[in-house]
């Protein structure tokens, strides 16, 4: 008989790098990674998803292939992940697969998001119940579709006597604001970009994927006039629930602030990386959780710099990776999509009315049942 209680979790995110894949054992309400492993994207496919992204020509058919071609690589991320863990497929419960964002638009007439990576393939694939389109039903009922994790962030790390703020540096940045007591209302959202304009200008000025410990940001100087007309940007005033993405923060939005300036490439880089830290802990000062506890996952984890720049813009925060906890802070949202598995399966919510803005908690993702 299989085990009740591994699930696969999915997610590739922003940064449009590879798949993040977990087999997480839920064992007695206890989260146990059993094994992670990261997919990377041939080159041609980050190509093609960079470019459909953005508005451009023959979207529907490109969009249709790349659905079919982020599968299989989603679905290649299961089998190394299974092998490396020692698992036989009939062990797994379900896959929760997030899919890779192209669209994300919950400010237009017709608020829509779009993940692709066709579920139907990927059950096909590996034989393996999914489930996935977790985004589509917060937004039905009038959410944001985003963010989703502080749902997992709330089971895993409230406490019944301390605030705390779990911050996760991805692409874009995340907040959710823990109270102390179970009955105050938990709340969440994007504070704005992270990651994706320190990978994306790195690369073009460096043809590498990523700024080391933040080490290129740290030899530049901050160039106050820009920082200033980039926090002057709409959103990171704009009340909660909100949510954005790389369609929104990307280097076109960057390069509209940079024509009128000289700079050089590593000035930009010091004060890209300024505005993260400023951006959030101008969102924590905000929901006055500036003496809290910060918990942090993701990515930015690892920029060395950016945690110290946070350290200056929050003095009477305390600022751990969420792995004191027992959380590998790089896995936290590949994991949240295997628990919002579980939750589907069950027929439990997965979302939180509070942090998304929709009418009410609904049960998230479609179900994509397994033949085998």
């Amino acid at each position: 008989m299989p085990s009740e209680s591994i699930y696969i979790g999915l997610i590739s995110g922003t940064s449009l790098d590879g798949v993040d894949a977990v087999a997480v054992d839920f064992s007695a309400d206890q989260v146990n990674l059993l094994a992670s492993h990261l997919e990377p994207y041939s080159i041609h496919l980050q190509e093609a998803l960079r470019s459909l992204c953005l508005p451009g020509e023959n979207e529907i058919d490109r969009l249709g292939e790349l659905d079919r071609q982020v599968a299989k690589t989603f679905a290649n991320a299961c089998h190394a992940l299974l092998d490396k863990a020692g698992l036989q497929y009939k062990q797994i419960i379900a896959i929760g697969s997030h899919g890779q964002t192209i669209r994300h638009r919950p400010y237009a007439k017709h608020p829509f998001t779009l993940q692709i990576g066709d579920p139907n393939t990927l059950t096909e694939l590996t034989g393996i119940t999914t489930v996935a389109d977790f985004r589509r039903r917060d937004m039905a009922a009038g959410g944001q579709g985003a963010p989703l994790v502080p749902a997992l962030h709330q089971a895993l790390f409230q406490h019944p006597e301390q605030k705390r703020i779990i911050l996760n540096l991805g692409g874009i940045a995340n907040i959710t604001c823990l109270p102390s007591e179970k009955d105050n209302l938990v709340i969440g959202y994007d504070t704005g970009p992270a990651n994706t304009l320190l990978d994306r200008w790195i690369k073009q000025h460096l043809a590498v994927d990523l700024d080391h410990k933040g080490e290129w940001a740290r030899s530049g100087k901050v160039l106050d006039t820009l920082l200033q007309e980039l926090l002057a940007d709409t959103y990171f005033n704009q009340p909660p629930p909100k949510s954005t993405g790389s369609e929104y923060f990307n280097l076109d939005w960057l390069g509209k602030k940079l024509a009128q300036i000289n700079y050089a490439a590593e000035d930009v880089q010091a004060t890209l990386l300024e505005l993260t830290a400023v951006s959030i802990a101008q969102a924590i000062i905000r929901e006055d959780y500036s003496e809290s506890e910060i918990l942090v996952c993701g990515g930015g984890v690892h920029n060395a710099y950016l945690l110290e720049r946070l350290n200056t813009q929050l003095p009477d925060s305390t600022i751990h990776p969420t792995s004191e906890y027992g959380v590998n802070p790089d896995w936290v949202e590949a994991i949240t999509f295997a628990w919002l598995a579980k939750r589907t399966l069950a027929g439990l919510n997965g979302n939180l009315c509070s942090v998304t803005g929709a009418v009410r908690d609904v049960v998230l993702g479609g179900i994509y049942p397994s033949s085998l």
